[in-house]
Order: structure tokens, then C-alpha cells, then sequence
């Protein structure tokens, strides 16, 4: 049987020996190779803290978590852990090094000692994966939000990782931009089979996931598939967390009589269901 690619094993963490809050609580969870994960909760609730810990950014204050074998501890294991797992954050600025979009995305294999000839081929593969080929000759300050964020998702995928771990990546973008940008996850996701790890207070984003872990106040509160956590409407408002808008829709029809399923998390699902109950 394939071992976990993420295990996380009663993980606590806290900021600060004289921090008296656990910003962790004994954390259990695995994720598979390939799986595809969102993982929600309010400001405060520890999702971020958990994402800085799978590429040993923190590290557990007790407990461990191992990343396709590697304890991310293990501080004679840190580069490999990072080759392994690339980290994409909020603000896409932060991450954009160089004046010429290839010549950001070069820069981590270029630092890794990579042969030119196959940093050539990372660049070109990378921007291609995130529909950004024809900006390549681009300068980065001149290019849109979603745009900015894609060139950074190509400078990690140019590294090879394994996994990619993506902090609230839409949270600075206008509509249009959070539309682009995960289209790119969702297809580097579905069509290359990475590990992806998204964090989002976007529960349409979520939605798209094949899997939902709901952190709140450290610990891990629901976890399931994206209808079996959206089901879960009043626990998340309980945790001041929403649902997807044609959740809420839908079960707001239910409630007022109309025969609706209590799952719906997409506008298909829903024209569906809508119609179908209309119908009978």
C-alpha cells in the first residue's frame, strides 16, 4: 500500500515558548499523491501556519509531519523538502525577482545548478503550463494581477516540485484574475497530477477541490469531499464560514418547499436540480 505523500501526525505548533496559544491543536490528517485539497477557515484559524509547515518554513512545535518520506524537521532535509514541495503566496510581487518574466522563472533552477539546456526547457514547460508563453519576453511590473501570480506559479513549477502549496494565491485579485489563476491550479491539478494544497477563503475555490479540510481555531474541524463539508451549512456558519452561493441558494429553495438535493456545488448541478424540481 502507497505511503501518505503528507502525514500529519498530532502536530502542535505555537509561535512563541511564551505564547500561550497553540496556534496548532494536535493536527491528524494524511494526503495522498495527487489529491487535490482546500483548506478553509476564518483569519486565525491556523490554515496558513499549517501550509508554512509542509516545506519547513515552521516546523512543529510536538508532533511531525513527513512529506513523501522526509521529516520536514529534519533541517539535513531541507533543501530536499523544498525541491519537493514550492510554495506560492499571496502577493505575487514578493515572489518576482527579475525584470524579464523567463528570466524570473529561470532563477530557482538556475540556483539549484540546473544544465542551461534543461532550464530552457523548464522556463518554456512552465510557461506553457500556466498560459503564459506569449509574455515571456514580458516585463512583470507591466503585467495584470492574475497574470503577475501565474509567472510566479510557473517560477515554482520550473523547480520540480512534487507538491505545490498555494497560500490564499487569489486573495489580491479582481474577479478576472482569480478566474485565470485557478484555472491554472485546477489544471495543474487535473492534467500533471501534482499534490496540490490550496488555501482559500473562497468557498467557490474550494468547491473545485477534490477534497476540503475546515480549520478552526487550530484544530481540524470538517474534512470531506466538497459536498459533504458544503452539507455542513450550519457547522460552517457556526465557525463564521459561508458556503458556495448555489448552496446557500439551493438549500433557501429547500427550506421554502421546493424538493432540491442539500449538496449542490455547482451553477450545473443547480440549473439541474432547479429544473428537475420545478418539473415535478
Amino acid at each position: 500500500m502507497q505511503s501518505p505523500f503528507i502525514k500529519c501526525q498530532n502536530v502542535c505548533f505555537r509561535y512563541g515558548e511564551e505564547d500561550l496559544r497553540l496556534a496548532l491543536k494536535n493536527v491528524n490528517f494524511e494526503i495522498e499523491k495527487g489529491q487535490f485539497v482546500a483548506i478553509l477557515g476564518h483569519n486565525g484559524s491556523g490554515k496558513s501556519t499549517l501550509a508554512k509547515h509542509f516545506n519547513g518554513v515552521l516546523t512543529p512545535s510536538s508532533g511531525k509531519i513527513t512529506v513523501n518520506g522526509i521529516d520536514t524537521a529534519d533541517e539535513e532535509k531541507v533543501f530536499e523538502l523544498r525541491r519537493t514541495v514550492g510554495m506560492v503566496f499571496q502577493n505575487p510581487d514578493n515572489q518576482i525577482v527579475a525584470t524579464i518574466v523567463e528570466e524570473d522563472v529561470a532563477f530557482a533552477p538556475e540556483n539549484l545548478g540546473v544544465e542551461p539546456t534543461e532550464i530552457r526547457k523548464r522556463v518554456d514547460d512552465a510557461l506553457e503550463a500556466v498560459s503564459m508563453s506569449k509574455y515571456k519576453k514580458h516585463q512583470p511590473h507591466k503585467l495584470s494581477g492574475g497574470q503577475k501570480q501565474r509567472v510566479a506559479i510557473a517560477g515554482v513549477l520550473a523547480m520540480g516540485p512534487e507538491c505545490i502549496v498555494l497560500d490564499e494565491p487569489t486573495a489580491m485579485l479582481d474577479p478576472k484574475g482569480r478566474e485565470q489563476v485557478m484555472s491554472t491550479i485546477v489544471k495543474l491539478a487535473r492534467e500533471q497530477g501534482k499534490t496540490v494544497v490550496l488555501i482559500t477563503h473562497f468557498m467557490e475555490e474550494a468547491a473545485l477541490c477534490d477534497r476540503v479540510i475546515v480549520m478552526n481555531d487550530g484544530e481540524v474541524y470538517l474534512d470531506g469531499t466538497p459536498k459533504e463539508v458544503f452539507k455542513e451549512r450550519q457547522k460552517l456558519k457556526e465557525v463564521g464560514l459561508s458556503v458556495p452561493a448555489v448552496t446557500e441558494l439551493c438549500a433557501i429553495l429547500n427550506e421554502n418547499g421546493l424538493d432540491i438535493a442539500p449538496d449542490i456545488i455547482s451553477e450545473e448541478e443547480c440549473l439541474r436540480e432547479i429544473s428537475r424540481a420545478l418539473k415535478g
